[in-house]
C-alpha cells in the first residue's frame, strides 16, 4: 500500500486505550455517507482506520464522491481517502493487464476466461468494482480442461504454489480450486477454480450450468463473466461458506452492490430465487439478502423476501445464526468487536469446514492445520 502521511490526533491515542464500546463508524458512513461529514477528528481517525482494516477506505471515497461530499471531507483525512483511491486504480491496471495475459495464455488451448469476483467487478466497470482492492485473481474453467488449463498457465510464467504434499493432495482430491498459482516475475497470484463448492460439500451446484449461462464482455468476446443471478449467488456462496471473515463485510458490501445494480431490473428479482433452487444455493442466498438488508439497508422486494422465507432456517437456527454473523460481518477491529466476536469467528470457521467436508476428512483436516500451526 502506498505510504500514507500519518494522522493520528492526540485524542485518538487516549480513544484507543479507553474507549471499547461498539462504535461502527464504517457501517453508518456505508448506510449513509453525509453522516461521517458531522464527525470530529476523533471520529474521523477511527473512521479512516475501520475503512482501511475492511480493506473499504477507497470504496468509502469513491462513495464519497458518488454523492457529492469528497470536497466537503477536512483535508487530513482526505489525504487517507485520496491515497486509498490511486492505490486502487493502481491495482485496476495490474487487474487489466494480466487478464489480457490470461487471455493469450488460454487463447492457444481455446479455453475462455471466465472471470470470478473481483476482476468480474473490475473488468465490467460493476460498482463493487469501484475501490476494490486484490489479493489474486479468480476464474472458472471446465473441469475436463483443468489440467490443459494449468499445463498453458506454466508454459507462460504461472508456479503453483502449497508444495506441501497434503496441501497438493488435498486441493487437487477434495477442493473445488487448483492450488493457487503464482506468476514467477510479476507476482501475481492466480486461482483457477473448476466448481463454487469442494466435491464434498452439502450443496451441490452444477458448475456446467454456471459456465453455460456466462456472458462475454462486449468489447472482448473471449473474456466472460457469470450471469447477473449467478454473480450474486457465487458472491454469497463464498461469503457465507468460507471461514475466513475477516473481510466479510468487504464482501457484504460486494453483495449490496450488486443487488442494488441488478435489481434495477425486475426480471432479475423474478429469476433470482428460481435460479437458486436450480443451482441448490438457495440458503447463502437466504443468508444474503437478510443480512445485506438488516446490515447495510439494501432494499429486496417483499415478494422475493417471502419466496426466500420460506426456505429459512429453524427459528431456533435462525436465532444462533443471527447471534454469530451479527459478530462476525462487523469490521475486524477493536472497536467494532462485540461481546464474544472472537468465539462467533471461531464457531463459523469450523461451520464453513463442516458444510465443505465430511466429518471423516474434516477432523484429522482440522487437526493437522492445528499442529502445523503450533509448529509455524
Amino acid at each position: 500500500m502506498p505510504c500514507l502521511i500519518p494522522w493520528r490526533p492526540p485524542a485518538a491515542v487516549r480513544m484507543e486505550r479507553q474507549d471499547t464500546r461498539q462504535t461502527n463508524l464504517l457501517i453508518q458512513a456505508l448506510r449513509a455517507p453525509e453522516s461521517s461529514l458531522a464527525g470530529s477528528p476523533v471520529d474521523w481517525d477511527l473512521l479512516i482506520r475501520q475503512a482501511r482494516r475492511a480493506d473499504l477506505l477507497a470504496h468509502l471515497c469513491l462513495l464519497l464522491e458518488a454523492q457529492g461530499l469528497l470536497e466537503r471531507v477536512p483535508a487530513l483525512p482526505f489525504r487517507h481517502l485520496d491515497s486509498a483511491r490511486s492505490y486502487a486504480r493502481a491495482q485496476h491496471r495490474v487487474v487489466r493487464w494480466e487478464v489480457r495475459c490470461l487471455r493469450r495464455a488460454l487463447a492457444s488451448i481455446g479455453v475462455p476466461v471466465i472471470l470470478l469476483k473481483g476482476a468480474a467487478y473490475v473488468m465490467a466497470d460493476l460498482p463493487p468494482g469501484r475501490g476494490r482492492l486484490f489479493n489474486d485473481i479468480d476464474i472458472l474453467v471446465p473441469r475436463e480442461r483443468l489440467a490443459a488449463t494449468e499445463q498453458a498457465l506454466l508454459a507462460h510464467g504461472w508456479m503453483t504454489t502449497h508444495l506441501n504434499a497434503y496441501n497438493q493432495r488435498y486441493y487437487r482430491r477434495w477442493m473445488h480450486e487448483l492450488p493457487p498459482l503464482r506468476h514467477i516475475r510479476r507476482r501475481t497470484v492466480l486461482d483457477v477454480h473448476h466448481n463454487i463448492l469442494p466435491e464434498t460439500a452439502r450443496l451441490h451446484p452444477a458448475p456446467e450450468k454456471l459456465i453455460a449461462a456466462a456472458q462475454s464482455f462486449s468489447d472482448d468476446p473471449e473474456v466472460h463473466m457469470l450471469a447477473p443471478a449467478d454473480m450474486v449467488l457465487h458472491s454469497a456462496t463464498h461469503l457465507f461458506h468460507d471461514g475466513e471473515l475477516e473481510h466479510g463485510l468487504r464482501d457484504l458490501v460486494d453483495l449490496d452492490a450488486l443487488l442494488r445494480d441488478f435489481g434495477r431490473d425486475e426480471q432479475f428479482w423474478q429469476g433470482l430465487v428460481p435460479r437458486a433452487r436450480e443451482l441448490d444455493l438457495v440458503r447463502p442466498l437466504y443468508y444474503a439478502l437478510r443480512y445485506t438488508h438488516r446490515i447495510l439497508g439494501t432494499p429486496v422486494p417483499d415478494a422475493v423476501q417471502q419466496a426466500i422465507r420460506a426456505r429459512s432456517p429453524r427459528a431456533a437456527l435462525k436465532q444462533v445464526m443471527d447471534a454469530l454473523f451479527n459478530r462476525a460481518l462487523m469490521v475486524d477491529h477493536p472497536s467494532c468487536a462485540m461481546p464474544l466476536t472472537g468465539l462467533a469467528r471461531s464457531l463459523l470457521y469450523i461451520r464453513a469446514h463442516y458444510l465443505r467436508m465430511p466429518l471423516y476428512l474434516l477432523i484429522p483436516h482440522l487437526l493437522r492445520k492445528a499442529f502445523r500451526q503450533q509448529q509455524d
